[in-house]
């Protein structure tokens, strides 16, 4: 029985263009639900190294940025094929817990040969919730648990030791770039789980759509769909290479370990850029799983996976705004982006509009911090200060 769809990400992009999220956040929505469905069972092997199709994945945004939306039919999904999902507010003994009793056996037909492992897919539309404040522990497990480790081994004081056999981890989360600074520390920042993670940022809806009712052409796209994922979900097996796509990768991972896809001046994405293309792998993969079952990976399931990540990191920076040791990093971030907004602002107005964050003091302080970083110009009109934002001083970020 050959597939309903050419490809289950554009087949799941059509599904959902009458809804509010902007397309990056649809895809990633779609790239999550694939790599639930093809958990552990599906691996490429590396030489020495093991990749498995497992991501972390956080849409950033702020509030109304409609993660929740984008996230949401793609959790019914997986729901309808009783996929494992963890509980969104959950303790580190229990989410381990969870992890246990997540195991499964599952067995090549053409080898017969047996493959056990505990596949789970943390899905949680507020990441902080899941995670909880400062939560450096389950931070900690989160970062081994995304290698897919053949073993992990959890000792208590009390209940002797917890040993789960062939961990699968998939992570897909939503946020805002305020309650990152909230659940995370700094110091967490840069590096351990956030150099996991590909952060997915969008300021705003991609339309506004009052009656985001489906069509009946979209009712028969759904039920294609469901039955594409669910012959997804029963590949198991080795993913294999051509040598077309280990040209493209070898040029490719020489060349960008010389340049950084973008700006990184408070070095937040150092960790990152070391595991980009361990991203790029697990999205090739990935993508590969949505156009067909032969999990042979071709050139052009690599330069689909990359354009979707460079897709990504274009307003990945984004993320960490206002995250930084200077007190008053997240007021300054929110000025810049009005005034970019709005191009020109008076004092008052934005004395006005910052009222409950910031002093006339403090705002004196940001107008010469963005001055000296050639965002602004300050201009006096009928005796009144404004700040004019240059257009060729950069993004704001």
């Amino acid at each position: 029985m050959s597939r309903q769809l050419t490809d289950w990400i554009t087949g799941y992009l059509r599904y959902t263009d009458t809804t509010e999220p902007a397309e990056t956040y649809r895809t990633w929505t779609a790239v999550s639900v694939l790599a639930a469905a093809l958990q552990r069972k599906c691996r490429l092997e590396w030489g020495t190294l093991t990749f498995y199709p497992n991501l972390y994945i956080v849409l950033v945004g702020p509030s109304g940025a409609r993660k929740g939306t984008a996230m949401s039919p793609g959790l019914k999904f997986l729901e309808e094929l009783d996929i494992k999902i963890a509980a969104e507010a959950v303790t580190r003994e229990a989410l381990i817990r969870e992890l246990k009793n997540a195991n499964m056996t599952d067995q090549n037909m053409a080898t017969g040969k047996m493959t056990f492992h505990s596949s789970l897919t943390i899905w949680a539309q507020e990441l902080t919730v899941f995670l909880g404040y400062g939560n450096l522990q389950l931070m900690s497990d989160l970062c081994d648990w995304f290698d897919c480790r053949n073993k992990w081994t959890y000792r208590t004081k009390n209940m002797g030791t917890d040993e789960i056999i062939g961990v699968f981890v998939n992570l897909f989360g939503g946020t805002t770039p305020s309650l990152i600074r909230s659940a995370m520390p700094l110091d967490a920042i840069g590096g351990g789980l956030t150099s996991r993670i590909v952060f997915v940022f969008e300021e705003d809806i991609a339309q506004c759509q009052p009656c985001p009712f489906l069509s009946d052409a979209q009712l028969g796209l759904r039920e294609q769909l469901r039955l594409d994922l669910e012959r997804i979900y029963s590949m198991h097996g080795d993913f294999k290479v051509t040598k077309e796509f280990l040209d493209l990768w070898t040029e490719w991972y020489v060349s960008q370990h010389k340049s950084q896809p973008f700006e990184d001046t408070g070095h937040r994405f150092e960790g990152y850029f070391r595991r980009r293309p361990v991203h790029v792998m697990k999205l090739s993969m990935i993508v590969n799983a949505s156009r067909t079952d032969r999990m042979i990976v071709e050139a052009c399931d690599f330069q689909r996976a990359l354009g979707i990540l460079m897709e990504a990191e274009k307003k990945m920076p984004n993320t960490f705004s206002g995250v930084g040791k200077y007190q008053h990093a997240e007021t300054l971030t929110s000025v810049m982006n009005e005034l970019a907004l709005k191009g020109e602002m008076s004092q008052e107005e934005l004395m006005f509009m910052f009222r409950n964050d910031m002093d006339r003091f403090t705002l004196r302080n940001i107008v010469d911090a963005l001055r000296a970083m050639g965002k602004i110009d300050v201009v006096t009109r009928a005796g009144k200060e404004s700040y004019k934002y240059k257009m060729g001083g950069g993004d704001a970020r």
